[in-house]
């Protein structure tokens, strides 16, 4: 044995404390690329492979040979902590700039300046930053030693998870001197994303590829359309399944649904979602790889670089979009156990959500032209004075400006944004191939959902690994693996913890984009409401669907259910009165429901509200300033009573109309407004 080749195995022992550890078959080459040949690698391997090994022990190799430090761009917080971890089990000082520790930037931009840092790992959004690519990048690019650029993936369009920031790093190769190494690692790539994974890393690119076979994994399909029957199916087997696992929902209010299901069945349960705190974030993930928590329900999130080898079981509540996606998350199960569970149930909301995720990946050409028509306009436009102008919601202009940031369209200086002087189209064909080749996945995830060959080889096929054949562990190849049924007693006991659980409707506090000129909230804000359910949930939701479609009458049972809400609610007040928000597309369907409302709660109605101005429908306003001005000044007061109030409307989502019209209230002398809504729609798209 070579004395490299003798260095790098001590390496190998010495991260996974196993005397008799030898490299999987790549391992060793690719290092021998990178630190040896001083070249460019991409290793696309299974999950739980030692793709993080290679660029560990490369690192060390190349420190003490005097090279600079290693940058690795990591997508998620949760892989940068499982690196620092393995990190410092060869001895690297590995530091991170992240949105969670800013107060540590300064010490570690000078421990880098001193040579002391071995290894910084960065996410792609810090390239995003004007500062850090002013201020920090120029010094790095002069002494880096090795790029990494970890779930490589995401730097394709193709890719499952394209993130825009990921494009920067074209750029950023393009500035490194040619010896520099470049590493680039991902679990899930097809021929497609190689090819241009390759062509922007450059064409002289070794490819390491291996099998995705996981001998570990035995995969089922449930198809189960109820989710009532699903949360039943979770709470009956998951007790009786070894080890720790992971539940995975396309939706926060799905997975924060469930994770409170399973508590109430006595299942360790956590929810992990984008929102959780990072300091949260990180208890969750040290009690599940402890084997503290039974469970943990997730959205993607927690996916990507989540290293927990003990892992027996992933179950998807519902079913991502792409094979490819769906292997990359049930591929957090198996990876040191011999025998793991991988269950897709699919249910029958699955098709509507992910057609949400595909038709928001990109901006249509309408929204582009209008902001860059802004921006064209303006000497420098805030993100806010974008929201003042065009109705596209927040979230959905910071993406569009990234990316046409990334396409060289526009440019920001601190928190203005200026239309770029260099000619850019929409690129409308390059947007249809991709999002053509999304509704092939999502074609393809239907049909490993009603194969009766093997779901393995499906999707090892699905990621052209051309080894692919019958795994021989799968349900379609052994038989059921896991129940299919349920007990009815159960699913109703779902059901009922569903239609009784409390949707509070949170009162805005503050206006938007300058409309506190106009009015002020401070002296009349609204109270916390209630909504009766969710849009799309199981119980009411179907029921107050077809009542609204239906245009006629609300039936009884949602009056029934309504006055129990309203009845089990402790009020600090409790309302002496009801009032309605006059729709305009159903006028008599929502007063008539309040009135029948208020009958059963023995309490006057009163059409207190009148609208005086047609304005679009306000779901047609993405924005909360497009929101709040809709609803300005097209509803008056007429007569009111002085006591606290209910104020019933059919849907809820932004809650503007539930504030100008309860501020209206309060300033014409009501007493404090509650809303109550029959559905909230917010986040479904309806």
């Amino acid at each position: 044995m070579e004395d490299f080749d003798r260095e790098a195995l001590g390496l190998l022992r010495q991260l996974t404390g196993n005397q008799d550890a030898a490299f999987r078959d790549g391992q060793l080459e690719a290092i021998h690329t990178v630190v040896r040949d001083r070249g460019r690698a991409l290793v696309v391997q299974r999950t739980g492979w030692g793709k993080s090994a290679v660029y560990l022990i490369a690192t060390s190799m190349l420190r003490s040979r005097g090279s600079g430090p290693t940058i690795i761009v990591s997508p998620l917080l949760a892989l940068m902590r499982n690196q620092l971890t393995m990190a410092d089990a060869l001895g690297i000082n590995a530091q991170t700039v992240n949105s969670s520790n800013r107060d540590d930037w300064g010490p570690i931009f000078d421990a880098i300046d001193a040579g002391e840092v071995d290894l910084l790992l960065i996410s792609p959004e810090r390239l995003n930053n004007p500062k850090f690519r002013a201020e920090v990048m120029p010094a790095l690019l002069g002494t880096i030693g090795l790029l990494v650029i970890d779930e490589v993936h995401c730097i394709s369009d193709w890719g499952h998870d394209f993130r825009p920031d990921y494009r920067r790093l074209e750029q950023l190769v393009g500035d490194l001197a040619p010896d520099v190494p470049i590493l680039g690692t991902t679990a899930t790539a097809n021929d497609r994303v190689v090819d241009d994974v390759t062509a922007q890393l450059g064409r002289d690119l070794q490819i390491f590829r291996g099998t995705l076979e996981r001998d570990s994994l035995a995969l089922q399909v449930l198809d189960m359309p109820d989710r009532a029957e699903r949360m039943a199916w979770l709470a009956e087997q998951i007790p009786l399944l070894h080890g720790s696992g992971i539940v995975y929902c396309l939706t926060i209010a799905d997975a924060e649904r469930v994770g409170v299901w399973l508590r109430s069945q006595g299942i360790g349960a956590a929810t992990y979602t984008g929102p959780t705190p990072v300091e949260e974030r990180l208890v969750i993930e040290r009690r599940l790889s402890a084997g503290d928590l039974k469970v943990v329900v997730a959205t993607s999130a927690l996916a990507m670089g989540y290293d927990n080898p003990h892992i027996e079981f992933v179950i998807h509540y519902q079913t991502p979009g792409s094979p490819i996606a769906y292997y990359q998350q049930v591929g957090r199960a198996g990876r040191a156990v011999d025998r793991a569970f991988g269950i897709a149930m699919i249910g029958g909301e699955d098709r509507d959500i992910q057609d949400w995720f595909i038709d928001q990946a990109f901006p249509t050409p309408e929204a582009t032209d209008e902001v860059l028509d802004t921006l064209g306009a303006a000497n420098g436009t805030s993100r806010l004075d974008l929201e003042r102008t065009v109705n596209i919601r927040r979230g959905r202009i910071e993406a569009m400006l990234k990316i046409l940031e990334v396409e060289g369209a526009v440019s920001r200086i601190g928190s203005k944004w200026f239309r770029s002087a260099e000619p850019w189209e929409y690129p409308a064909d390059r947007i249809d191939r991709i999002t053509a080749h999304r509704r092939i996945e999502q074609a393809a995830m239907a049909t490993y959902a009603t194969t009766d060959g093997c779901l393995m080889e499906l999707l090892r096929r699905e990621l052209d690994d051309p080894g692919a054949g019958p795994c021989g562990r799968c349900a379609n190849c052994v038989g059921e693996l896991l129940p299919t049924g349920v007990d009815p007693a159960l699913v109703q006991a779902a059901l009922e913890q569903v239609r009784q659980s409390r949707i509070t409707i949170e009162p805005r506090a503050q206006l938007p984009c300058g409309l506190s000129a106009e009015m002020s909230l401070k002296e009349h804000n609204i109270e916390a409401g209630r909504s009766l359910t969710r849009w799309g949930d199981p119980g009411w939701a179907q029921l107050v669907k077809d009542g609204l479609t239906g245009g006629q009458q609300l039936p009884e049972e949602l009056v029934d259910a309504m006055v129990a809400m309203l009845r089990a609610w402790r009020f600090d007040e409790r309302p002496t009165w009801v009032t309605s928000v006059p729709s305009a597309s159903r006028p008599h369907l929502v007063s008539e429901f309040a009135r029948r409302v208020a009958d059963r709660l023995e309490i006057p109605y009163l059409d207190a509200i009148r609208r005086v101005s047609d304005r679009p429908p306000q779901k047609t306003r993405e924005n909360g300033c497009q929101q709040a001005r809709n609803v300005l000044g097209a509803f008056e007061i007429g007569r009111i009573r002085p006591g606290p109030v209910l104020l019933i409307d059919d849907t809820v989502d932004s809650k503007w109309t539930f504030t100008m019209t309860g501020h209206q209230l309060r300033e014409a002398g009501s007493g404090p407004v509650f809303p109550v809504a029959l559905a909230d729609t917010s986040g479904t798209g309806r």
